[in-house]
């Protein structure tokens, strides 16, 4: 002991007795809080949570890892920014490689890592907290680059994805192409600093050390997750619609990255930076070359591994498929850029309270990075995907310094982000930097801001240097275009939309020929016209690669001048298109066609709703006039009889292709919606349930058709480049649980093909004509075996055809060609259709063919001569049309789909997140009861799945003071009761007993029939907490349709049983409480 700490001492006996008992607790906790995760002999023991007791609540319900959506939609937001809302997202300036940190930061510390560690960087020189650190290492020591090259040789390790459990961080999953089932990595010792979306080394454990699969038979390793059904996933499901026939309903997606170097552009512009001790400073800028540059040079993410070690790692989990392989994280080879910016809150009050506990004691802090130094203030993300992390105070912005300094404690309420700088072998948990403030988390404007900013949503206006690639507002089509292109604009032309939709992409005719024959026509916004290759516009277009839409609002890839007007499909003025006409007979057999750059002026835009109108015949065209109706005006010689015509044969011609692509194997799974209403402040004031209209679906049809024609047309002209599109066949492990669980249930189903699931489900929905509830949840598990579809270049599978198909689409060609104002592949693809047009013509031209015409589109036709394109004529003009409309080459069309492929992951992100947050806006007003049914049974939690919201919740139940949980083991079977005993804690479990009414509202019998009495007057006790005073009133405000359950509660899976669901939250993490409703008169 030194003189400054005996001075502490004796002046501390000197105190009261109060004060010592004070000071006494704090250090038993301090010495509970360092022995969970202290070493033992130099040997680190991997304890349950070793970041800290009581972090990683498991049975707290306030968790936003709780909330599992399913199925929601996509939806538009127009409201307008509120002055001074986001004033301070607030940055980090850049160091020399793009990335953002405070110069009044401590350089990050320095420790040894592997060379294979390379998308963070370190500073050599050491910071104030690595001088102090005690010699200790809690996590193993990466692989060196040799030892890494020998393990992948040999088979011995593999690369991987790694994805986190968001319902429990311990638990993370791996998934090896060719291998059927995900690598357990367990703990976060096995994890060894990895975190979501990391491209990791992992090495398999014995085959004596894999675990027991979720929901198979046999003893389980742990009761905390025994008998959960299968309709429970193991990693976190997002499960969405169907859009275009694809099904994007899983995370095993091979280019998981959201964001790429090339991104870093996204936090540099148009945004206020931190400069010298947090002061504003300048902006920094990644110019659009770099951009460009970047977007050309490297690879696919998609792991390689040693083919030889996949197939006998396949050959063990086929001859052992009870057991889940297990491994651990050896190597991080490409660090995830969700490091870059992870968003959450500060954790002041405790920062509070230990700088106070080290004022009394005034003893230096000697401890590695850990959840209690002065020094540092913990920042817990609201993703529970991620780790808790420390930040250094000194290089917090001044803003937050100052009110650090007073103690301020609100501002835990407000949203940041951080940057992941550091996890050294020493650390129990990151080292991060504050990069951005996004405002109080009760503040709608900061928490889509965070939103954006964590899926780096380029939302910035278009810079005037992009603007000036497009023609002024009063262009018209150039005389020349009437020459190259067919003149179609006394055809009968109309676009079918959303009615808020503004960036029109397609448009549908329809001709009667003889003999039964429809001539129908998809003619698509020329958008490549205007988006020139290498173009300023055409840089920033591939950059943002999608729209982006939120409720009511957008984020367009191209200015709303080409998007919305000069692109746009408008009616009454001449637009440039791509069309594709089909001769088509009765029995849907594609007899011709003609694809070609066109000129069109569309007649008529209608609404899906006004369309749906049209085919349920509920109006009479003879004696109404459109203005009277609130129907759309129709332009030109055209007539409604004519669009109404157009339309029912439209949709007659549409169910017999329909019919034909079912019979030959494609798959539906279309989800429900949810549709949020607003109210004239732009506030959520309801919800309905939406399936998809005979309108919507007759119009897919033709577009999915589109896409398949320009797939095959681009794949014939050039196989190398052609930018295509793959769904991959189902998760074979997820498929067999689905197929099992209806199994038990005595419904039928054969997963063997698409076309046979198809039937199967067909069926199972007319078995279950009385019970659409399970059906929705049998669809939504259906969805969740199935993989993510993707973007790709043909010539990066060159060798592997087989997988070029599309599982739901039953196709072995498919492409994304009909939004080209909103996805860049479109364009893409739109110059390379054009291209093969091109050469078709050049190579007829020049062998002065005098055949049939049909005989000369041998390329775009339905017939193919592989000769002709084979010869040298065809080879040359093919080469001439690529280089002409700047046909990318194999590599770097890759990056193109690569980062396409993690736009659309992100763009999906966001919607998820908007959903959640508006749903949570709605919940806020008032409290929502419902039947649910329960989809997932175990001893601590049950999973319920609510209909009216088309979403999932979990329930916890273990450790709830007065509430009394019996699990059946035999009979997976829960029995509920009240209870007047306090409840018991478990030994050694970190959290206390949760209060009841965080589990169970219960009413009384007598108050309700009590509220059932208009003359009944109702008031609410005084002190009564705000959850006491909100339970009451929603015990007197209850649906009668809702029936609260009765205690003792028997639950068993695909039980019914009544629910409550409120909003949590509003300073910092926000999340959707979900209760079980229940009656009892023991309260």
């Amino acid at each position: 002991m030194n003189h400054d700490e005996a001075a502490v001492v004796d002046n501390t006996n000197t105190n009261s007795n109060s004060k010592n008992k004070k000071k006494k607790r704090r250090s038993n906790r301090k010495s509970k809080h360092s022995s969970a995760s202290a070493p033992v002999n130099g040997i680190c023991l991997e304890s349950p949570c070793p970041l800290s007791p009581g972090t990683l609540d498991e049975h707290n319900l306030l968790k936003a890892s709780d909330v599992a959506f399913t199925s929601l939609p996509t939806m538009h937001l127009d409201e307008q920014q509120e002055g001074g809302i986001l004033q301070n997202n607030q940055m980090l300036p850049s160091d020399y490689d793009g990335r953002m940190l405070p110069r009044s930061c401590p350089e990050p510390i320095a420790c040894k890592k592997s060379t294979l560690y390379t998308n963070v960087r370190y500073d050599s020189r050491s910071s104030p907290l690595s001088q102090c650190k005690a010699q200790r290492r809690i996590y193993c020591t990466y692989w060196s680059n040799e030892a890494v090259t020998r393990g992948l040789e040999s088979g011995d390790i593999f690369k991987a994805l790694i994805r986190v459990n968001a319902h429990n961080r311990l638990e993370a999953y791996c998934k090896i192409g060719g291998v059927p089932t995900d690598i357990l990595i367990n703990g976060i010792i096995a994890q060894n600093r990895a975190i979501e979306g990391d491209i990791v080394l992992i090495k398999i454990d014995p085959l004596s050390s894999w675990t027991k699969m979720k929901g198979s038979s046999g003893p389980s390793n742990s009761a905390a997750v025994s008998h959960v059904c299968d309709l429970v996933p193991e990693p976190t499901v997002l499960v969405g619609n169907i859009s275009e026939g694809e099904g994007i309903v899983d995370i095993d997606f091979e280019f998981g990255n959201r964001m790429n170097l090339l991104e870093k552009k996204l936090h540099d512009e148009g945004n206020t930076y931190f400069g010298e001790n947090g002061s504003p400073g300048p902006v920094g800028t990644l110019c659009k070359s770099c951009v460009n540059k970047n977007l050309y040079i490297g690879s696919s993410r998609e792991p390689k591994n040693n083919a030889s070690a996949v197939r006998k790692l396949c050959a063990m989990t086929s001859a052992y498929p009870l057991k889940r392989p297990t491994g651990k994280v050896v190597a991080i080879i490409e660090s995830s850029s969700y490091r870059d910016g992870v968003v959450g809150i500060l954790d002041v009050k405790q920062w509070i309270f230990s700088r106070e506990d080290c004022t009394e004691n005034c003893k230096p802090v000697n401890l590695p990075l850990s959840l209690y130094s002065v020094e540092y203030i913990p920042f817990v993300p609201t993703d529970s995907k991620f780790p808790k992390m420390m930040v250094p105070v000194s290089g917090l912005p001044d803003c937050i310094q100052k009110r650090l300094e007073v103690g301020d404690a609100t501002i835990e309420a407000e949203l940041v982000a951080a940057r992941v700088v550091d996890w050294g072998e020493e650390d129990d948990v990151p080292e991060a930097h504050v990069i951005r403030v996004f405002g109080f988390g009760a503040d709608v404007e900061a928490h889509i801001a965070a939103i954006l900013f964590e899926n780096a949503i380029h939302s910035c206006e278009f810079p005037p240097e992009i603007l000036s690639c497009l023609p002024s507002v009063n262009w018209v089509v150039p005389q020349k275009e009437y020459q190259n292109r067919r003149d179609i604009r006394d055809l009968c032309v109309f676009t079918i939309d959303p009615a808020s939709a503004t960036d029109l992409d397609d448009a549908l005719s329809v001709e009667w020929l003889s003999s039964g024959i429809f001539r129908v026509g998809v003619h698509i916004a020329d958008a490549s016209y205007f988006v020139l290759p290498g173009s300023a516009l055409d840089v920033e277009a591939q950059f943002r690669s999608t729209s982006v839409y939120l409720l009511r609002r957008k984020f367009p890839m191209l200015p709303s001048l080409l998007s919305e007007n000069l692109g746009s499909l408008n009616p009454g003025v001449e637009r440039l298109a791509f069309s594709i006409f089909w001769d088509i007979n009765f029995s849907g057999e594609v007899l011709d066609r003609w694809i070609g750059r066109t000129i069109i002026q569309s007649c008529c835009k209608l609404s899906y709703e006004q369309a749906q109108d049209i085919i349920d015949g509920k109006f009479d065209v003879e004696n109404f006039t459109a203005s009277e109706n609130g129907l759309p005006r129709v332009h030109g010689k055209f007539q409604w009889s004519h669009v109404v015509k157009s339309v029912k044969s439209l949709h007659a011609v549409s169910k017999t292709l329909q019919g034909k692509r079912y019979t030959d194997g494609a798959l539906s799974l279309n989800n429900p919606k949810l549709i949020f209403l607003f109210d004239e402040d732009g506030s959520p004031y309801d919800c309905v349930i939406s399936k998809m209209k005979d309108s919507q679906l007759f119009v897919e049809e033709f577009l999915l058709l589109a896409n398949r024609t320009a797939a095959e047309v681009i794949t014939r002209a050039y196989p190398s480049t052609a930018l295509l599109r793959r769904h991959p066949e189902p998760n074979l492990h997820k498929l067999k649980e689905f197929e099992s669980f209806c199994s038990k249930h005595g419904l039928n189903v054969d997963t063997s093909s698409s076309g046979k699931l198809h039937l199967s489900l067909t069926h199972i929905k007319q078995e279950l004509k009385d019970d659409f509830m399970l059906f929705d949840i049998l669809l939504s598990y259906a969805t969740r075996s199935m993989q993510i579809a993707t973007y790709f270049c043909s010539g990066n599978l060159e060798d592997c055809e087989a997988d070029w198909g599309h599982y739901s689409l039953a196709v072995p060609l498919y492409t994304h060609f009909t939004s080209p104002l909103r996805r860049y592949p479109d364009i893409v693809v739109h110059r390379t259709l054009a291209a093969a047009a091109e050469a078709e013509a050049i190579y007829t031209k020049n062998k002065l063919l005098k055949h049939e015409d049909r005989t000369g589109r041998f390329l775009t036709g339905i017939y193919f001569n592989k000769d002709a394109i084979e010869s040298h004529e065809g080879q040359e003009a093919l080469s001439i049309a690529a280089a002409g409309h700047s046909v990318p080459c194999t590599e770097l069309l890759m990056v193109v789909a690569a980062h396409s492929n993690e736009r659309k992951l992100a763009s999906r992100h966001v919607k998820d997140a908007t959903d959640k947050l508006f749903m949570w806006l709605l919940l806020r007003k008032e409290v929502f009861f419902s039947k649910a049914r329960v989809v997932g049974l175990g001893p601590r939690f049950m999973s319920i799945y609510i209909q009216k919201l088309a979403i999932e919740r979990r329930i916890y139940y273990d450790e709830v003071e007065g509430l009394t949980a019996e699990w059946l083991d035999a009979t997976c079977t829960l029995i509920l009761n009240p209870s007047t005993n306090k409840g018991i804690q478990r030994k050694g479990t970190p959290a206390k007993c949760r209060p009841l009414e965080e589990a169970v509202l219960i009413v009384s019998p007598h108050n309700l029939m009590a509220a059932s009495d208009p003359s009944s007057k109702h008031c609410n006790g005084a002190g009564s907490s705000k959850m006491e005073e909100r339970d009451a009133l929603a015990s007197i405000m209850h649906p009668e349709d809702i029936e609260p359950s009765v205690f003792p509660l028997i639950v068993r899976n695909l039980s019914t049983i009544s629910v409550v669901l409120h909003a949590v939250g509003g300073n910092g993490p926000l999340d959707i409480g979900a209760r079980l409703y229940a009656s009892s008169y023991l309260v």
